[in-house]
């Protein structure tokens, strides 16, 4: 077996299927797919891949795809488990850029990722199967950049279960809709408010109207709307301490604002327009729930995602959370309900000081530095470790 062949225990002929667990259908990462939400997994390593990690939270846990972004890539590409081998050859072949040795590491894992998941892409019909990876976050304002680069990944991997990340600010949407345009399966990524989700939407909309018109296929481009939760709770805690606002009002705004997205998910994806583009074959972008590990210990691990169990949905969740919700999760569906309560709540937040727009921009400024901080960590770190396993 080559280093990146991933292990499989799905597979019909691995003895290791006897020793799945007699009711895994019981399981609560079953049901909770049984009531229409995938489960991806948020994180992605060489050493998962090829220790066979992946693999088993595929045939285990009900896992159907996986996303990644920079800080994931750059806390498995610190520690230099798996990734030896290839840097000694990339050294031994005088690459030094850090950037050039970033994309041969992290294409040749999005490779093997996506043919690991490649039997779920084609049993689902392309609704599932699909590996993420995001665009150099330092291009989230470069529209021509971030299309460039996209499409340059896409062309690398050369996998059709590849879905490319766009961060959804304004350059990055007008990206969106030329990728979907291309007919290229695309991730959009740090969403948190109502209104870029609606803007994100329209973006994929608009691009499949293109394509259709230009006389594309749209049966063949997938999506999903990355709308992160935990983040959006951590700011609006913070904003409402420093208020001296009433308790009731803390950790409940990430719930509130994915109701509220969902609604207007059920809404644009159905009628006339819709409709439309459904007869030539495309399908709805899905949201998918990001952050959905609770940051306040005060809060229950499981709750984003006992909240926010709904039909044409994805959870995604880093390891930590899927053994916790496997232990004690409770699937139950319960997205559609509290839209009332949801409204509300944002009208008692303005009431008490606290500033949604404001707040929302905040967080996506913030996540789109984040992401390229980490980004510049690594670069630093691979400039650094290739220095020294370069020849004299």
């Amino acid at each position: 077996m080559s280093q990146l062949e991933p292990r499989n225990p799905a597979t019909a002929d691995d003895p290791r299927r006897s020793e799945l667990p007699a009711p895994a259908l019981a399981r609560p990462l079953a049901r909770l797919s049984a009531l229409g939400q995938s489960v991806w997994v948020d994180f992605l390593s060489r050493e998962a891949l090829c220790g066979g990690e992946i693999a088993r939270l595929i045939a285990q846990d009900s896992v159907v795809g996986a996303t990644s972004n920079p800080t994931i890539f750059q806390q498995a590409m610190s520690r230099a488990g798996g990734y030896g081998e290839q840097r000694l050859a990339l050294a031994a072949d005088g690459v030094s850029d850090p950037r050039t040795i970033f994309w041969r590491l992290a294409e040749r894992d999005m490779a093997a990722a996506c043919d690991l998941f490649a039997p779920t892409w084609r049993a689902s019909g392309g609704r599932d199967g699909y590996v993420s990876l995001e665009v150099d976050p330092r291009h989230a304002y470069d529209t021509l950049a971030t299309y460039t680069e996209a499409m340059r990944i896409r062309a690398a991997v050369d996998r059709p279960n590849l879905m490319v990340k766009v961060p959804a600010t304004t350059p990055g949407l007008a990206a969106v809709e030329d990728l979907i345009v291309a007919g290229r399966s695309v991730n959009v990524t740090l969403v948190f408010s109502l209104r870029r989700y609606a803007d994100t939407a329209e973006s994929y909309l608009r691009g499949l109207e293109r394509l259709v018109a230009d006389g594309g296929d749209p049966s063949s481009v997938a999506s999903v709307a990355s709308f992160f939760i935990s983040r959006i709770d951590a700011a609006a805690d913070e904003r409402l301490q420093a208020l001296g606002a009433d308790e009731r009002l803390r950790g409940r705004l990430g719930v509130a604002n994915a109701k509220l997205a969902y609604e207007h998910y059920t809404r644009t994806f159905s009628g006339p327009r819709w409709e439309t583009l459904a007869d030539a074959g495309a399908s709805p972008q899905r949201l998918l729930w990001a952050s959905t590990a609770t940051k306040d210990p005060a809060y229950p691990d499981t709750m984003y995602v006992e909240e926010l169990i709904g039909p044409d949905t994805v959870s995604t969740m880093p390891e930590d959370l899927i053994r916790a919700f496997q232990d004690h999760g409770r699937p139950r569906p319960g997205l559609r309900s509290g839209l009332p309560e949801a409204r509300r709540l944002l009208d008692e937040l303005a009431f008490v000081g606290v500033d949604y727009d404001e707040l929302t921009d905040a967080l996506e400024r913030e996540g789109v530095r984040k992401f390229a901080d980490s980004f510049d960590s690594l670069m630093e770190s691979l400039r650094e470790n290739q220095r020294a396993l370069s020849p004299a």
